[in-house]
């Protein structure tokens, strides 16, 4: 594979032929994006030095990775909105697994923030051992499912799917960067006490944002005042990031995101998938979801009526 010469300071800002020429790539079981991702890199994660104090977000695709960006880059910064203002959210908090993610990660000061979509197999052998802290987020996967179709669609690096329905039968079979979205969750959570580890989801930042941000503090031993903490909250509502040019990606070239084909912050509500599946592919899905999540003691909330 040709590797690309972007470096971690401009993270999106790609335009390898490789990239605009879609292509998955299977490595070690799992997807990666042709030009986006390097296999050999991907498998050096393993081996970087992490410190106590590094944060690792964790998320399949569109479970909340942009949102938890903003969140973790306004903790840090005391509520300060500065640095969400001068650079893109994933600028403040890069990939781990984008190709030159690793020189930028060595260099960096700490508290290094970063995001992954990757499974747990290949994050560095030090998290495993209980250095630096890991926050899961976990979205309902039908909703996921819907959000990630829409993106298929304006996303440059990501295959414009045939119908719903293509998408729907490719989901379920893992045939998308990211795999199969119960392995990821079950393989992250059943390894959940070899880490400092903090799990939350997306539909409790949407129903009480205020007491996620807490929690996420107080795991983090960040003590924030009265004043930072609201203004932590404020600056990450839905609302108002989709009005952000550094959080809603509207600064992206039509290169890289049609945005005449769509927004990469769509709705941020719970239970768009009714407005999707069929009964048929709704009571399959439950099906598998039952099949595959029976040994994980995990609920989630499928409707915005059951959120409030």
């Amino acid at each position: 594979m040709t590797t690309s010469t972007r470096t971690m300071t401009d993270p999106l800002d790609f335009t390898d032929p490789q990239v605009l020429g879609y292509m998955l790539v299977p490595h070690r079981n799992f997807n990666l994006i042709n030009g986006v991702h390097s296999p050999d890199e991907v498998d050096q994660i393993q081996n970087l030095e992490i410190r106590d104090s590094d944060i690792f977000a964790v998320t399949y695709p569109k479970s909340g990775t942009i949102w938890m960006q903003q969140i973790l880059t306004l903790i840090e910064a005391k509520g300060d909105v500065t640095p969400n203002t001068e650079h893109l959210n994933a600028q403040c908090v890069p990939w781990i697994e984008l190709i030159g993610s690793e020189k930028e990660f060595n260099a960096t000061l700490s508290p290094r923030l970063r995001v992954t979509h990757l499974q747990y197999k290949f994050m560095p052998l030090a998290v495993r051992q209980k250095r630096g802290k890991v926050i899961y987020v976990a979205r309902n996967p039908k909703d996921v499912l819907v959000s990630y179709y829409h993106f298929h669609k304006y996303a440059a690096m990501l295959e414009t799917p045939k119908d719903f329905n293509d998408f729907f039968e490719k989901f379920m079979e893992g045939k998308v960067f990211g795999n199969c979205w119960f392995e990821h969750i079950k393989t992250w959570y059943a390894n959940r006490d070899n880490m400092n580890f903090l799990y939350i989801t997306y539909e409790e930042m949407i129903k009480d944002l205020r007491s996620v941000v807490e929690r996420m503090c107080r795991f983090l031993g960040k003590d924030l005042t009265e004043e930072q903490m609201a203004s932590v909250v404020e600056h990450s509502t839905f609302r108002t990031m989709k009005q952000n040019p550094q959080a809603n990606y509207k600064t992206m070239p039509d290169s890289l995101l049609d945005h005449n084909k769509g927004t990469f912050m769509r709705k941020g509500t719970i239970g768009d998938w009714k407005n999707h599946f069929t009964v048929a592919q709704s009571e399959r899905f439950d099906s598998v979801f039952q099949e595959k999540m029976r040994d994980l003691p995990l609920s989630f909330t499928w409707d915005i009526n059951s959120a409030t």
